[in-house]
C-alpha cells in the first residue's frame, strides 16, 4: 500500500478546493458518495451538483479544513461496502454569505458556516469516493429554524486543534493513536448498561474538549461529557454498539473512525424524541487530537442527527417547512 507523499496531499487539497469552486472534472465520472441527511447516496453528478447548491446559497463560499488527514484505511471486517485503502479526512467549515436557501433553509442574508467531517478517496486528481457528514442542523440553528429541542450542550463552531497543527502535509511518524482509539471503542462496545462510571476514561484528558455537531453540542471534561452526552445517549440507547467503519486512519497525534453506531431507542428520550423501539444507525465520524502523554485533549463528532431522527419517524426538513411558511397541505 503506497503511503501519502507530501506531494500526495497538497494534490488532494488541491482537488478539494477544484470541488468545492465548481470544477467538475474534480469528481470521477464514475465516482460515488454517501452524505448526510436529506442528501443521502450520490453519484459523481450527484455530487457534482450538491456542491453546486451550496455555491449557489452561499456565493463566496470558502472551504477551511482545520484538519487534514490522510494515510491507510485500516481494515474493519464489519464494514460490508466497498472502502479504499487510502483516504483523506477533513474536519472544518465552508463559510460564506447565506444569500439563497440551501436544503430548504432560508438564507439569513449574513455569514454562516456549515461544519464538516468528510473522507475522500482520490486519484489522479479526480474524486473518486466520499464520505460528507455535514452539520445540516447545526444550519438551522444559525437560520433560527431549527424546529426540535436544543442540544444539551452548547451548539459551537467547531474550533481548529489547539496548538494549529490540524493540517498534515507531511507524512507523520506513526504513534499509536489510532490503536488507543480502538481500544478506547472496545470499552465503549463492552458496556451494557449500570454504573456510568464503569465506562474507562483512562484514554482521555481529564478536561478535553469534546466539540459535537447536531443535536449534541460542545461539552467540557469527563463531567460535562457524561452529564452533556454519554448519560442522556445510554439511557436511550442502552445497547448502543459500533457497526463497522468506513475510514480508520492516523497521522502523528491525529487520528479518525467514521461510520455507524447500531442503537435500539427502547430506554428515554433522546434529543427531545420519545423511546419509538426501534433499530436506528447512527452516522458519525469522530477526529481525536493525542496530547504528548498520549491523551485523547479534542474530540470532534460530526454527525447525522437529521438522518438519525428520520428513523425515529421525526421528518425534520418537513418540520422546518412548517414553521417557515410551507406547511404541508393534504394528509
Amino acid at each position: 500500500m503506497t503511503p501519502f507523499s507530501t506531494p500526495d496531499r497538497h494534490a488532494a487539497l488541491a482537488t478539494l478546493e477544484r470541488l468545492t469552486r465548481g470544477d467538475d472534472t474534480a469528481v470521477a465520472p464514475d465516482a460515488r458518495a454517501e452524505a448526510s441527511a436529506p442528501f443521502g447516496r450520490l453519484d459523481g453528478s450527484g455530487l457534482v451538483d450538491l456542491f453546486a447548491q451550496l455555491r449557489r446559497a452561499l456565493p463566496d463560499l470558502e472551504r477551511r479544513d482545520d484538519i487534514f488527514l490522510a494515510g491507510a484505511n485500516h481494515e474493519d471486517d464489519r464494514w460490508a461496502e466497498p472502502r479504499p485503502d487510502r483516504l483523506v479526512a477533513c474536519c472544518g467549515s465552508y463559510v460564506g454569505t447565506f444569500r439563497e436557501p440551501f436544503a430548504g433553509i432560508p438564507p439569513t442574508g449574513g455569514v454562516v458556516s456549515l461544519n464538516y467531517g468528510e473522507a475522500h478517496a482520490i486519484e489522479d486528481g479526480r474524486v473518486r469516493a466520499s464520505w460528507l457528514v455535514w452539520d445540516i442542523a447545526q444550519l438551522m440553528m444559525q437560520a433560527g429554524v431549527w424546529p426540535m429541542s436544543p442540544p444539551l450542550g452548547a451548539p459551537f463552531h467547531w474550533p481548529a486543534p489547539r496548538g494549529g497543527d490540524g493540517v498534515r502535509l507531511a507524512p507523520s511518524e506513526e504513534t499509536g493513536s489510532l490503536d488507543r482509539v480502538l481500544d478506547m471503542h472496545a470499552g465503549l462496545n463492552a458496556f451494557r448498561g449500570g454504573d456510568i462510571t464503569s465506562i474507562p476514561m483512562h484514554h482521555w484528558h481529564p478536561d478535553f474538549m469534546y466539540w459535537a455537531g447536531g443535536g449534541i453540542g460542545a461539552c467540557r471534561g469527563v463531567a460535562g461529557f457524561r452529564a452533556h452526552h454519554q448519560i442522556p445517549y445510554r439511557r436511550a440507547f442502552p445497547q448502543a454498539q459500533g457497526a463497522g467503519h468506513f475510514i480508520r486512519l492516523s497521522d502523528g497525534p491525529f487520528a479518525v473512525t467514521g461510520g455507524d453506531v447500531e442503537v435500539v431507542h427502547t430506554g428515554a428520550e433522546y434529543m427531545g424524541i420519545a423511546p419509538t423501539g426501534r433499530t436506528l444507525r447512527f452516522r458519525v465520524m469522530d477526529f481525536y487530537r493525542f496530547d504528548a502523554d498520549n491523551l485523547i485533549a479534542e474530540n470532534w463528532l460530526p454527525n447525522d442527527t437529521i438522518g438519525l431522527m428520520a428513523q425515529m419517524g421525526v421528518d425534520v426538513m418537513a418540520r422546518m417547512a412548517h414553521r417557515t411558511g410551507a406547511p404541508r397541505t393534504t394528509l
